[in-house]
Protein backbone atom coordinates (compact mmCIF):
# COMPACT_ATOMS: atom_id res chain seq x y z
CA UNK A 1 0.00 0.00 0.00
CA UNK A 2 1.66 3.05 -1.40
CA UNK A 3 2.32 6.20 1.52
CA UNK A 4 -0.77 8.22 0.53
CA UNK A 5 -3.25 5.24 0.16
CA UNK A 6 -2.60 4.47 3.48
CA UNK A 7 -2.57 7.89 4.58
CA UNK A 8 -6.03 8.59 2.84
CA UNK A 9 -7.15 5.03 4.67
CA UNK A 10 -6.29 5.84 7.73
CA UNK A 11 -7.71 9.70 7.79
CA UNK A 12 -10.93 8.03 6.49
CA UNK A 13 -10.94 5.46 9.53
CA UNK A 14 -10.49 8.27 12.02
CA UNK A 15 -13.17 9.93 10.25
CA UNK A 16 -15.70 6.93 10.60
CA UNK A 17 -14.80 6.63 14.12
CA UNK A 18 -15.47 10.39 14.70
CA UNK A 19 -18.86 10.38 13.09
CA UNK A 20 -19.96 7.49 15.26
CA UNK A 21 -18.87 9.40 18.91
CA UNK A 22 -20.76 12.55 17.56
CA UNK A 23 -23.81 10.03 17.18
CA UNK A 24 -23.58 9.18 20.46
CA UNK A 25 -22.51 12.60 22.02
CA UNK A 26 -23.66 15.61 19.72
CA UNK A 27 -26.38 18.32 19.64
CA UNK A 28 -28.66 15.63 17.45
CA UNK A 29 -27.07 12.25 19.11
CA UNK A 30 -28.70 10.07 21.29
CA UNK A 31 -27.68 11.15 24.51
CA UNK A 32 -28.81 14.50 23.92
CA UNK A 33 -32.05 12.68 22.90
CA UNK A 34 -32.18 11.13 26.17
CA UNK A 35 -31.07 13.86 28.22
CA UNK A 36 -34.30 15.88 26.57
CA UNK A 37 -36.90 13.29 27.55
CA UNK A 38 -35.61 14.08 31.29
CA UNK A 39 -35.90 17.62 31.64
CA UNK A 40 -39.67 17.80 32.55
CA UNK A 41 -38.80 16.19 35.73
CA UNK A 42 -36.53 18.84 36.96
CA UNK A 43 -33.59 16.37 38.17
CA UNK A 44 -31.37 17.68 41.08
CA UNK A 45 -28.50 15.94 42.20
CA UNK A 46 -28.43 16.42 45.81
CA UNK A 47 -25.90 14.25 47.70
CA UNK A 48 -23.10 11.93 46.76
CA UNK A 49 -21.88 8.83 49.61
CA UNK A 50 -19.39 6.45 49.00
CA UNK A 51 -19.47 2.69 50.34
CA UNK A 52 -16.43 0.83 50.64
CA UNK A 53 -17.35 -3.20 51.32
CA UNK A 54 -15.12 -6.08 52.33
CA UNK A 55 -15.15 -9.26 50.40
CA UNK A 56 -14.53 -11.69 53.35
CA UNK A 57 -11.66 -13.02 53.82
CA UNK A 58 -8.14 -12.89 54.65
CA UNK A 59 -6.66 -10.15 52.74
CA UNK A 60 -10.25 -9.92 50.81
CA UNK A 61 -10.32 -7.44 48.09
CA UNK A 62 -13.04 -4.22 48.58
CA UNK A 63 -15.37 -2.14 46.24
CA UNK A 64 -15.82 0.77 45.79
CA UNK A 65 -19.46 1.97 45.10
CA UNK A 66 -20.76 5.77 44.97
CA UNK A 67 -24.76 6.94 45.28
CA UNK A 68 -25.93 9.60 43.59
CA UNK A 69 -29.43 11.20 45.13
CA UNK A 70 -31.74 13.27 43.79
CA UNK A 71 -34.57 15.83 44.07
CA UNK A 72 -37.08 13.64 42.89
CA UNK A 73 -36.09 10.25 44.82
CA UNK A 74 -34.24 8.59 42.18
CA UNK A 75 -30.73 7.39 43.46
CA UNK A 76 -27.72 6.54 40.69
CA UNK A 77 -25.05 3.63 41.25
CA UNK A 78 -21.55 3.85 39.84
CA UNK A 79 -18.31 1.53 41.07
CA UNK A 80 -14.79 2.87 41.13
CA UNK A 81 -13.12 -0.49 42.93
CA UNK A 82 -9.11 -0.25 42.49
CA UNK A 83 -7.57 -2.98 44.02
CA UNK A 84 -5.02 -2.11 47.16
CA UNK A 85 -6.16 1.62 46.54
CA UNK A 86 -10.00 1.83 47.65
CA UNK A 87 -9.62 4.37 50.69
CA UNK A 88 -7.79 5.95 48.47
CA UNK A 89 -10.52 5.99 45.68
CA UNK A 90 -13.52 6.61 47.75
CA UNK A 91 -11.65 10.20 48.64
CA UNK A 92 -11.32 10.81 45.36
CA UNK A 93 -14.97 10.09 44.48
CA UNK A 94 -15.81 11.98 47.46
CA UNK A 95 -14.44 15.19 45.88
CA UNK A 96 -16.90 15.25 42.65
CA UNK A 97 -19.64 16.02 45.42
CA UNK A 98 -19.19 19.63 45.64
CA UNK A 99 -19.11 20.26 41.79
CA UNK A 100 -22.29 17.89 41.14
CA UNK A 101 -24.68 18.82 43.83
CA UNK A 102 -27.49 20.75 42.22
CA UNK A 103 -26.60 20.24 39.36
CA UNK A 104 -28.84 18.23 36.66
CA UNK A 105 -27.99 14.63 36.33
CA UNK A 106 -28.91 14.04 32.95
CA UNK A 107 -26.32 15.97 31.80
CA UNK A 108 -23.92 13.23 31.59
CA UNK A 109 -21.49 14.41 28.69
CA UNK A 110 -21.12 17.82 30.07
CA UNK A 111 -20.41 16.30 33.87
CA UNK A 112 -17.80 14.16 32.25
CA UNK A 113 -15.87 16.73 30.44
CA UNK A 114 -15.84 19.10 33.79
CA UNK A 115 -14.51 16.66 35.87
CA UNK A 116 -12.00 15.42 33.41
CA UNK A 117 -10.63 18.41 32.64
CA UNK A 118 -11.29 21.07 34.44
CA UNK A 119 -8.66 20.14 37.33
CA UNK A 120 -6.40 20.06 35.33
CA UNK A 121 -4.59 16.73 37.03
CA UNK A 122 -6.52 14.73 34.86
CA UNK A 123 -6.14 10.98 33.76
CA UNK A 124 -4.40 7.64 34.92
CA UNK A 125 -6.33 5.25 37.27
CA UNK A 126 -7.29 6.98 40.63
CA UNK A 127 -8.85 10.09 38.78
CA UNK A 128 -10.43 8.43 35.40
CA UNK A 129 -12.06 5.23 38.42
CA UNK A 130 -13.28 8.46 40.46
CA UNK A 131 -15.08 10.05 37.03
CA UNK A 132 -15.99 6.07 35.77
CA UNK A 133 -17.80 5.83 39.17
CA UNK A 134 -19.97 9.37 38.99
CA UNK A 135 -20.67 8.64 35.29
CA UNK A 136 -21.94 5.51 35.54
CA UNK A 137 -24.46 6.41 38.59
CA UNK A 138 -25.86 9.28 36.59
CA UNK A 139 -26.05 6.81 33.58
CA UNK A 140 -28.32 4.80 36.06
CA UNK A 141 -30.23 7.77 37.06
CA UNK A 142 -31.47 8.84 33.38
CA UNK A 143 -32.26 5.27 32.84
CA UNK A 144 -34.42 5.37 35.77
CA UNK A 145 -36.26 8.35 35.17
CA UNK A 146 -36.81 7.53 31.57
CA UNK A 147 -38.23 3.86 32.24
CA UNK A 148 -35.42 2.07 30.07
CA UNK A 149 -32.62 0.06 30.63
CA UNK A 150 -29.62 2.11 29.43
CA UNK A 151 -28.87 -0.25 26.48
CA UNK A 152 -31.66 1.08 25.07
CA UNK A 153 -30.67 5.04 25.45
CA UNK A 154 -27.18 3.77 23.72
CA UNK A 155 -28.89 3.04 20.54
CA UNK A 156 -30.43 -0.27 21.39
CA UNK A 157 -29.71 -3.88 21.10
CA UNK A 158 -26.85 -5.16 18.38
CA UNK A 159 -27.50 -8.13 19.41
CA UNK A 160 -29.54 -10.52 21.04
CA UNK A 161 -27.26 -12.08 24.01
CA UNK A 162 -23.98 -11.57 25.68
CA UNK A 163 -20.96 -14.11 25.34
CA UNK A 164 -19.28 -14.41 28.47
CA UNK A 165 -16.02 -16.09 30.30
CA UNK A 166 -15.86 -17.26 33.50
CA UNK A 167 -12.14 -17.68 35.73
CA UNK A 168 -10.82 -21.31 36.16
CA UNK A 169 -7.32 -22.13 37.66
CA UNK A 170 -5.39 -24.55 39.63
CA UNK A 171 -1.56 -25.23 40.96
CA UNK A 172 -1.06 -28.08 38.61
CA UNK A 173 -1.93 -29.17 35.17
CA UNK A 174 -4.60 -31.79 36.21
CA UNK A 175 -6.04 -29.18 38.58
CA UNK A 176 -6.61 -26.70 35.80
CA UNK A 177 -7.83 -29.04 33.48
CA UNK A 178 -10.40 -29.94 36.25
CA UNK A 179 -11.27 -26.35 36.48
CA UNK A 180 -11.71 -25.34 32.87
CA UNK A 181 -13.64 -28.58 32.08
CA UNK A 182 -15.80 -27.59 34.99
CA UNK A 183 -16.46 -24.55 33.69
CA UNK A 184 -17.49 -26.14 30.28
CA UNK A 185 -19.74 -28.64 31.98
CA UNK A 186 -21.35 -25.65 33.93
CA UNK A 187 -22.60 -24.48 29.93
CA UNK A 188 -19.99 -21.83 29.76
CA UNK A 189 -18.26 -21.22 26.42
CA UNK A 190 -15.06 -19.55 27.41
CA UNK A 191 -12.98 -19.09 30.96
CA UNK A 192 -9.68 -17.34 32.03
CA UNK A 193 -6.58 -18.05 33.80
CA UNK A 194 -2.76 -17.29 34.20
CA UNK A 195 -1.36 -20.32 33.63
CA UNK A 196 1.86 -18.39 33.83
CA UNK A 197 3.28 -19.80 37.55
CA UNK A 198 4.46 -18.52 40.18
CA UNK A 199 6.48 -19.92 43.57
CA UNK A 200 4.90 -18.31 46.18
CA UNK A 201 6.02 -14.89 45.17
CA UNK A 202 8.80 -15.86 43.00
CA UNK A 203 8.88 -16.01 38.78
CA UNK A 204 11.24 -17.59 37.48
CA UNK A 205 11.32 -16.49 33.69
CA UNK A 206 12.12 -20.30 32.54
CA UNK A 207 10.63 -22.52 34.89
CA UNK A 208 7.02 -20.12 35.39
CA UNK A 209 6.78 -20.11 31.49
CA UNK A 210 7.76 -23.97 31.22
CA UNK A 211 5.05 -24.69 33.76
CA UNK A 212 2.54 -22.42 31.90
CA UNK A 213 2.63 -24.24 28.59
CA UNK A 214 2.02 -27.30 30.78
CA UNK A 215 -1.23 -26.02 32.27
CA UNK A 216 -2.15 -24.69 29.01
CA UNK A 217 -1.40 -28.07 26.93
CA UNK A 218 -3.48 -29.78 30.09
CA UNK A 219 -6.55 -27.43 29.47
CA UNK A 220 -7.04 -27.78 25.68
CA UNK A 221 -6.67 -31.50 25.84
CA UNK A 222 -9.43 -31.56 28.72
CA UNK A 223 -12.15 -29.35 27.01
CA UNK A 224 -11.94 -29.47 23.55
CA UNK A 225 -11.09 -27.56 20.29
CA UNK A 226 -14.06 -25.41 20.51
CA UNK A 227 -13.73 -24.12 24.01
CA UNK A 228 -12.18 -20.55 24.38
CA UNK A 229 -8.95 -20.57 26.42
CA UNK A 230 -8.25 -16.98 27.60
CA UNK A 231 -4.94 -16.35 28.58
CA UNK A 232 -4.29 -13.22 31.24
CA UNK A 233 -0.52 -13.16 31.75
CA UNK A 234 -1.29 -10.21 33.66
CA UNK A 235 2.19 -8.20 32.61
CA UNK A 236 3.38 -10.45 34.62
CA UNK A 237 6.19 -11.77 31.77
CA UNK A 238 9.89 -9.70 30.62
CA UNK A 239 9.28 -9.19 26.95
CA UNK A 240 11.29 -12.34 26.39
CA UNK A 241 9.45 -14.53 28.55
CA UNK A 242 6.39 -12.84 26.63
CA UNK A 243 7.78 -13.80 23.05
CA UNK A 244 8.41 -17.21 24.40
CA UNK A 245 5.33 -17.73 26.25
CA UNK A 246 3.22 -16.93 23.02
CA UNK A 247 5.08 -18.77 20.38
CA UNK A 248 5.20 -22.02 22.64
CA UNK A 249 1.20 -21.53 23.00
CA UNK A 250 0.53 -21.04 19.72
CA UNK A 251 -0.33 -24.90 19.36
CA UNK A 252 -3.21 -24.57 21.83
CA UNK A 253 -5.03 -21.76 19.88
CA UNK A 254 -5.94 -19.50 23.05
CA UNK A 255 -8.52 -17.18 22.45
CA UNK A 256 -6.24 -14.83 23.26
CA UNK A 257 -3.44 -13.49 25.68
CA UNK A 258 -4.12 -10.51 27.82
CA UNK A 259 -1.97 -8.44 28.60
CA UNK A 260 1.75 -9.84 28.02
CA UNK A 261 3.75 -6.27 27.77
CA UNK A 262 3.11 -3.25 29.80
CA UNK A 263 1.93 -0.13 28.68
CA UNK A 264 4.60 2.19 29.28
CA UNK A 265 5.81 1.22 25.57
CA UNK A 266 3.81 0.47 23.04
CA UNK A 267 6.64 -0.53 20.76
CA UNK A 268 6.80 -3.22 23.42
CA UNK A 269 3.89 -4.45 22.03
CA UNK A 270 4.53 -4.36 19.05
CA UNK A 271 7.48 -6.45 18.84
CA UNK A 272 5.48 -8.96 20.19
CA UNK A 273 3.02 -8.33 17.68
CA UNK A 274 5.26 -9.17 15.12
CA UNK A 275 6.80 -12.38 16.63
CA UNK A 276 3.52 -14.26 17.51
CA UNK A 277 0.56 -15.67 15.19
CA UNK A 278 -1.99 -15.57 18.50
CA UNK A 279 -4.59 -13.28 18.91
CA UNK A 280 -3.60 -10.44 21.58
CA UNK A 281 -5.41 -7.98 23.99
CA UNK A 282 -5.07 -5.54 26.34
CA UNK A 283 -6.38 -2.45 28.12
CA UNK A 284 -7.44 -3.19 30.89
CA UNK A 285 -5.25 -0.17 32.76
CA UNK A 286 -5.18 2.44 30.01
CA UNK A 287 -7.44 5.01 30.46
CA UNK A 288 -10.09 7.20 28.29
CA UNK A 289 -9.95 7.03 24.18
CA UNK A 290 -6.92 8.77 24.10
CA UNK A 291 -4.99 5.62 25.80
CA UNK A 292 -6.60 3.49 22.91
CA UNK A 293 -5.98 5.19 19.76
CA UNK A 294 -2.55 4.39 18.86
CA UNK A 295 -3.18 1.11 19.63
CA UNK A 296 -5.99 0.50 17.09
CA UNK A 297 -4.78 2.79 14.91
CA UNK A 298 -1.63 0.40 14.58
CA UNK A 299 -3.43 -2.48 14.66
CA UNK A 300 -1.32 -3.90 17.88
CA UNK A 301 -4.38 -5.80 19.30
CA UNK A 302 -7.09 -8.51 18.48
CA UNK A 303 -9.26 -7.04 21.09
CA UNK A 304 -9.80 -3.88 23.26
CA UNK A 305 -10.43 -4.48 26.95
CA UNK A 306 -11.39 -1.15 28.67
CA UNK A 307 -13.01 -1.82 32.05
CA UNK A 308 -15.97 0.33 32.56
CA UNK A 309 -15.05 1.37 36.12
CA UNK A 310 -11.57 2.75 34.93
CA UNK A 311 -11.74 3.62 31.26
CA UNK A 312 -14.13 6.82 32.28
CA UNK A 313 -17.66 5.24 32.30
CA UNK A 314 -20.13 3.56 30.09
CA UNK A 315 -20.13 6.56 27.03
CA UNK A 316 -16.15 6.11 27.59
CA UNK A 317 -16.45 3.05 27.04
CA UNK A 318 -18.57 2.85 23.95
CA UNK A 319 -16.28 5.72 22.52
CA UNK A 320 -13.74 3.15 22.82
CA UNK A 321 -15.69 0.66 20.95
CA UNK A 322 -16.49 2.35 18.33
CA UNK A 323 -12.55 3.95 17.47
CA UNK A 324 -11.85 -0.05 18.12
CA UNK A 325 -14.47 -0.48 15.22
CA UNK A 326 -13.31 1.61 12.50
CA UNK A 327 -10.33 -0.61 13.18
CA UNK A 328 -12.26 -3.69 12.79
CA UNK A 329 -11.05 -4.40 16.35
CA UNK A 330 -13.14 -5.96 18.40
CA UNK A 331 -14.39 -5.12 22.11
CA UNK A 332 -13.82 -7.80 25.03
CA UNK A 333 -14.35 -5.94 28.22
CA UNK A 334 -12.21 -6.22 31.26
CA UNK A 335 -14.63 -6.96 34.70
CA UNK A 336 -13.08 -8.43 37.45
CA UNK A 337 -15.27 -6.45 40.18
CA UNK A 338 -19.17 -6.55 40.92
CA UNK A 339 -22.10 -6.67 39.04
CA UNK A 340 -23.14 -2.99 38.81
CA UNK A 341 -19.62 -3.16 36.80
CA UNK A 342 -20.81 -6.30 34.76
CA UNK A 343 -24.31 -4.66 34.44
CA UNK A 344 -22.28 -1.62 33.12
CA UNK A 345 -20.37 -3.29 30.43
CA UNK A 346 -23.17 -5.11 29.69
CA UNK A 347 -25.61 -2.02 28.48
CA UNK A 348 -22.61 -1.28 26.01
CA UNK A 349 -22.17 -4.61 24.98
CA UNK A 350 -25.95 -5.07 23.66
CA UNK A 351 -25.57 -1.86 21.86
CA UNK A 352 -21.99 -2.58 20.51
CA UNK A 353 -21.68 -3.92 16.93
CA UNK A 354 -17.82 -4.88 17.52
CA UNK A 355 -18.68 -6.48 20.91
CA UNK A 356 -17.02 -9.88 21.27
CA UNK A 357 -16.81 -11.73 24.45
CA UNK A 358 -17.40 -10.06 28.08
CA UNK A 359 -15.55 -11.50 31.14
CA UNK A 360 -16.88 -12.44 34.76
CA UNK A 361 -15.15 -12.96 37.90
CA UNK A 362 -18.41 -14.90 39.83
CA UNK A 363 -20.99 -17.04 38.14
CA UNK A 364 -24.16 -15.43 39.06
CA UNK A 365 -25.29 -17.76 41.95
CA UNK A 366 -23.48 -16.37 44.60
CA UNK A 367 -25.21 -15.40 47.91
CA UNK A 368 -22.92 -12.55 48.91
CA UNK A 369 -23.64 -10.75 45.67
CA UNK A 370 -27.49 -11.40 46.33
CA UNK A 371 -27.71 -10.07 49.03
CA UNK A 372 -25.03 -7.24 48.72
CA UNK A 373 -27.29 -5.77 45.50
CA UNK A 374 -30.95 -6.84 47.06
CA UNK A 375 -31.09 -10.20 45.14
CA UNK A 376 -29.35 -9.25 41.85
CA UNK A 377 -30.50 -8.47 38.23
CA UNK A 378 -28.38 -10.51 36.12
CA UNK A 379 -29.79 -13.49 34.09
CA UNK A 380 -27.09 -15.95 32.16
CA UNK A 381 -28.37 -18.66 29.63
CA UNK A 382 -25.77 -21.69 28.47
CA UNK A 383 -22.90 -19.31 29.09
CA UNK A 384 -24.11 -15.73 27.54
CA UNK A 385 -26.17 -13.12 29.32
CA UNK A 386 -29.94 -11.50 28.31
CA UNK A 387 -30.23 -8.19 28.24
CA UNK A 388 -30.81 -6.39 31.44
CA UNK A 389 -34.73 -4.96 31.66
CA UNK A 390 -34.89 -2.91 34.38
CA UNK A 391 -34.48 0.67 34.45
CA UNK A 392 -31.10 2.19 34.84
CA UNK A 393 -28.17 0.13 35.01
CA UNK A 394 -30.57 -2.48 36.96
CA UNK A 395 -29.18 -3.30 40.20
CA UNK A 396 -29.14 -1.47 43.71
CA UNK A 397 -27.20 -1.58 46.40
CA UNK A 398 -28.29 -2.36 50.08
CA UNK A 399 -26.55 0.21 52.43
CA UNK A 400 -27.49 -2.12 55.51
CA UNK A 401 -25.77 -4.96 54.46
CA UNK A 402 -22.96 -2.85 52.91
CA UNK A 403 -22.66 -1.54 56.54
CA UNK A 404 -21.77 -4.84 58.33
CA UNK A 405 -19.00 -5.56 55.49
CA UNK A 406 -16.55 -2.55 56.10
CA UNK A 407 -13.48 -2.02 54.66
CA UNK A 408 -10.22 -4.04 55.55
CA UNK A 409 -7.04 -3.12 53.98
CA UNK A 410 -5.67 -5.30 50.89
CA UNK A 411 -2.44 -5.69 49.67
CA UNK A 412 -1.57 -7.48 46.25
CA UNK A 413 0.74 -10.38 45.75
CA UNK A 414 4.46 -8.38 45.87
CA UNK A 415 6.17 -10.62 43.03
CA UNK A 416 10.17 -11.15 42.65
CA UNK A 417 12.65 -12.54 40.39
CA UNK A 418 14.76 -15.79 41.78
CA UNK A 419 17.67 -13.08 42.65
CA UNK A 420 15.28 -11.15 44.74
CA UNK A 421 14.39 -8.00 41.97
CA UNK A 422 11.07 -6.51 42.08
CA UNK A 423 8.91 -8.13 39.28
CA UNK A 424 5.86 -6.59 37.38
CA UNK A 425 1.96 -7.72 38.01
Amino acid sequence: MGAMTRRDFLHSTAARAATGIAALTGAEGLLAQAREKAKPLNLKITDLKTFIVNRGGPNANNYVFVKIYTNQGLTGLGEGSVTSKEATMAAAIDEHKRYLVNRDPADIEMHWQAMYRWPRWRGGPILNSAISAVEIALWDILGQALGQPVWRLLGGKARDRVQMYVHGGGNSPEAYARSFLQAKEEGWTGAKSGFITTQGDVIDPVRSVREGIANLKAVRQAVGDDFKICIDVHGKTTPTMAVDFCSRAEEYRPYFVEEATQLEDLDELALLRSKTRIPLATGERLTTKYGFSQICSRHLVDYVQPDVVHCGGILEMKKIATIAEAYRIELCPHNPQSDVSTLASLHVDFSTPNFGIQEITHRGNEQYWKDLFLGGAIEYEKGFALPPDRPGLGVGLDEKVAAKRPYQPHTRQQLRFPDGGIADH
